[in-house]
């Protein structure tokens, strides 16, 4: 699983590691980190954050498929759209499944087992 996380930085970063991630209104950089399924980490870069998720998407995944020769399916969300689930094909015979946010939950409210947020908890 591939993903990214904005954070501040403190005004002593130096202005050249810091961007203005303007999706998450955040002023400092990106962490983007790739697991596998049990949580393990894989790889790691870090960014300004006003850089692309699909820019370091490519780099990050390319050292992890060098290290990694057994990986074959990496999950990502909406941000790895595009060219670069071609690439990651063609280039590092690697599938990158998008998978698409669960619409249905509310994001600060845990869904039952049944998927839906209108459905009621068992008792």
């Amino acid at each position: 699983m591939i993903d990214s996380q904005s954070v501040k930085a403190d005004a002593v970063a130096g202005t050249d590691s810091r961007g203005f991630d303007g999706g998450r209104l955040v002023n400092g950089r990106k962490r983007h980190v790739v697991v596998d399924t049990l949580g393990l980490l894989l790889g790691v870069m870090v960014t300004a954050a006003d850089t692309g998720d699909r820019t370091a998407a490519r780099v990050l995944l390319g050292q992890v498929a060098d290290a990694h020769h057994r990986l074959e399916l990496v999950w990502a969300d909406g941000g790895c759209t595009g060219s670069l689930v071609a690439h990651c094909l063609t280039t590092l015979a690697l599938v990158l499944a998008i998978v698409k946010r669960n619409t249905t939950c509310a994001a600060s409210r845990r869904c039952p087992s049944g998927g839906s947020s209108n459905a009621s908890s068992p008792t």
